[in-house]
């Protein structure tokens, strides 16, 4: 499909006009890092907003300095002068990692946001949260792709209950698809009464036939 650009919070194509919207292209990007659950790349926002790539690189620049406490449009973040050029810095982040933009919010504010979050979550986990926690326990790092295929099942929105139930966390990236690895926390260790994976149960007694998942699973990736 070809595009016309129509220069930064302007819209290219048949699709909806991002500029007529309040706060125009800027404002329609952080609406969608609001609510992606996964990185999204420049291409993708690009796609989906009808701008072009390099509207949405400019604007993504523009408000990580933006969160960052900077309001001058200066190419890099550290060359902005701090002479009236800075502001307070917001309690989130925008983050660019393994080519995916996604709002953050920022590590020194980890123990405010995850005392707000994991306070009053006593509800036990469903059967399926379990599945998956117990896949992630014995297979971390791993991807959400590969937890889906040992289940045989979409685990999108039960790998998000156990993000913020504080039991799994990020764990970087897969070196060669990128994909975003899982692994648990001390939290979970902690409600597990153990002081590291390694005093997790062996699966083999409990779960007699699951001796060969390790080959089985490597098989598939071939």
């Amino acid at each position: 499909m070809s595009r016309t650009t129509q220069g930064p919070g302007g819209a290219a194509g048949d699709g909806v006009d991002v500029s007529a919207l309040p706060g125009g292209a800027r404002a329609a990007i952080e609406a969608v890092l609001m609510v992606i659950d996964q990185p999204a790349s420049a291409l993708e926002l690009a796609s989906g907003l009808n701008l072009t790539v390099g509207v949405v690189e400019q604007l993504l620049a523009e408000l990580q300095r933006d969160y960052n406490g900077y309001t001058v449009n200066a190419p890099d973040m550290d060359v902005a002068s701090d002479a009236g050029h800075k502001s307070t810095p917001r309690g989130f982040e925008l983050r660019n990692i393994a080519g995916g933009w996604r709002i953050y919010s920022r590590a020194e504010f980890a123990d405010v946001v995850g005392g707000f979050v994991l306070e009053g979550q006593t509800a036990r986990l469903t059967q399926a949260a379990l599945e998956t926690l117990a896949v992630i326990a014995y297979r971390q790092p791993v991807s959400r792709a590969r937890v889906s295929a040992i289940r045989g099942v979409n685990v999108d929105s039960v790998v998000r209950t156990l993000l913020q139930r504080g039991m799994i966390e990020d764990s970087g990236t897969d070196p060669e698809s990128g994909a975003i690895l899982y692994r648990t926390t001390s939290y979970f260790l902690e409600r597990m009464g153990i002081g590291s994976v390694a005093e997790l149960p062996q699966l083999s007694p409990h779960l007699p036939g699951l001796e060969g998942i390790e080959e089985f699973y490597d098989a598939g990736r071939m």
